[in-house]
């Protein structure tokens, strides 16, 4: 059922209110005058449909990257290409709207982040299959990243807030961490860990799964307490 077949559903419909945006990563500063330099000398032919796509397309090519890997270990070194790509696409999109002003906040949210979790079942399939990291290493680390999203996307609704690092961690850091990862992969694929010999992939996937199952707890508990004690108060002002 579409509001243009029946537009009085549309006319009910509150206005939209794009959230407020939290990035204070390591690299936020630099990213943002890098992205607004980009933006600003994009071919008109480009808008933030292509740069989406590219980013979704990439993110893809790079799961690709990671499960031919254990055939060639080279490709890793083209799974750092698709990863450049895919920061460039995933994080320009928003911004050449945005410097354009021609943003589509619901169309835009829904679109980057319904693409971002597909793209992520194809990266961490990809690193699955590699050989690299065990496999309920990898989705692990898929499923932690999936609920942290979940949180993101209720707070964004629940409090208007939209967080897009924690801890000084967001997306670009998790980038450059693959990527340094593909390329310490080519020097010294595994390592010892209290006796055992672990793949660097398997170490990195374990603290990138606990981190983030952390980063969910405390954020989880933190909106939970700021939920309540606002409803709390506008329940008591009502009643006074």
């Amino acid at each position: 059922m579409s509001t243009q077949t029946y537009p009085h559903i549309r006319d009910k419909q509150p206005a939209f209110i794009p959230a407020a945006r939290q990035q204070q990563s390591f690299v936020a500063a630099a990213e943002k005058r890098s992205l607004l330099w980009l933006a600003e000398r994009t071919p008109r032919c480009v808008n933030s449909d292509h740069l989406t796509l590219l980013g979704f397309v990439a993110q893809c090519l790079a799961g690709a990257c990671y499960a031919l890997a254990r055939w060639n270990r080279c490709t890793l070194l083209l799974g750092i290409v698709f990863l450049a790509l895919n920061w460039l696409g995933d994080s320009l999109d928003g911004t050449l709207a945005r410097v354009r002003n021609c943003q589509r906040p619901r169309y835009g949210f829904y679109v980057d982040h319904i693409s971002d979790t597909f793209a992520a079942f194809f990266l961490m399939g990809g690193l699955a299959l590699s050989g690299y990291i065990h496999p309920a290493i990898a989705f692990a680390m898929l499923i932690a990243f999936l609920m942290l999203s979940i949180e993101a996307y209720l707070a964004t609704y629940t409090l208007g807030q939209f967080q897009l690092s924690y801890w000084k961690f967001g997306p670009t850091e998790i980038r450059l961490l693959l990527a340094a990862g593909n390329l310490a992969l080519l020097l010294c694929p595994s390592t010892q860990v209290l006796g055992t010999h672990w793949t660097l992939f398997d170490v990195g996937g374990v603290i990138g799964a606990g981190g983030m199952s952390l980063m969910l707890i405390v954020s989880a508990i933190q909106h939970t307490g700021t939920l309540y004690r606002e409803e709390t108060l506008d329940r008591e002002d009502k009643i006074s």
